[in-house]
C-alpha cells in the first residue's frame, strides 16, 4: 500500500526496452501543492480525485481545512 500511495502522488519512471518513460504523479497536476512530508495542499476539484483513491485503498487521513496566501474580497 505504501507504494501504491508513493506512486499515485509522486508519480514514478519506468523502462521498456530501454526507452525510458515517466508517469506523472498527483502532485504535479495544477491545483496541488506538496508542503512536506505527508502535507498536501489541495484544490476542492482536486480534492475529489484524492479523497477518491484514498478511499478506494482504505487509506486512513486527516483533512485541515486552510488557505494559502492572503484573500482577496470582491
Amino acid at each position: 500500500m505504501c507504494g501504491r500511495m508513493r506512486r499515485f502522488v509522486f508519480g514514478y519512471a519506468t523502462a521498456v526496452h530501454g526507452r525510458p518513460y515517466r508517469h506523472a504523479g498527483f502532485v504535479e497536476r495544477e491545483g496541488v501543492r506538496y508542503l512536506g512530508q505527508s502535507v498536501l495542499f489541495v484544490t476542492p476539484p482536486r480534492f475529489a480525485e484524492l479523497r477518491a483513491f484514498l478511499h478506494r485503498n482504505s487509506v486512513e487521513h486527516h483533512v485541515t481545512i486552510a488557505s494559502v496566501g492572503r484573500r482577496v474580497s470582491c
